[in-house]
């Protein structure tokens, strides 16, 4: 999925931001978990269903930064995507990958009791690859829509994300930046 300029350019001055923070994230604490805090902003297209005058069902598409912060997060910076499947009555599940600069990619399971904005979003972390290979941990976030129109498309942000994150091996996320 391509981004819109507008978008492109956030991200890129977020990412010139973040490469002013030191490269080389702490050593993980007790037990191997790296903790973190952040935020994602993203992009991509909605496709709504009226299930009567009640009900809305709708999947949606985004993909954009997420940039970390805190001592031992795994990385600064990350390609977010995710594909999500939500209901008026439901809530909301969805899958999620990060991919960071070298490709590695930290997946994860997204959950949500209601489809509403505001609403608190929680993250599993079921695996990767690379140095993210056997992640476990988790995130939560409340989304907001910043843009959300007619045509589908829509912009976001995740805001007030905190998590933490472990590899299976954790000798891959503890060793040095490659």
């Amino acid at each position: 999925m391509r981004l819109a300029p507008r978008p492109l350019s956030l991200l890129l001055c977020a990412l010139a931001a973040a490469c002013g923070e030191a490269a080389s994230p702490a050593a993980p604490a007790a037990g191997g978990w790296r903790e973190f805090e952040g935020s994602w902003g993203a992009s991509g297209r909605r496709k709504l269903l009226q299930l009567g005058e009640q009900r809305v069902a709708a999947v949606v598409e985004v993909s954009g930064s997420v940039l970390l912060t805190g001592a031992s997060r795994p990385g600064v910076g990350f390609l977010g995507e995710a594909i999500t499947f939500s209901d008026s009555t439901t809530g909301l599940v969805g899958r999620a990958v990060w991919t960071d600069e070298h490709g590695d990619r930290a997946f994860s399971e997204l959950q949500a009791a209601s489809n509403e904005p505001g609403t608190l979003v929680t993250g599993t972390f079921v695996g990767g690859t690379g140095r993210y290979a056997g992640a476990e941990g988790g995130y939560e976030f409340r989304w907001a829509f910043l843009l959300d129109s007619d045509d589908g498309s829509v912009q976001g942000q995740a805001l007030e994300m905190r998590g933490r994150i472990r590899a299976g091996d954790a000798a891959k996320v503890e060793g040095p930046p490659r």
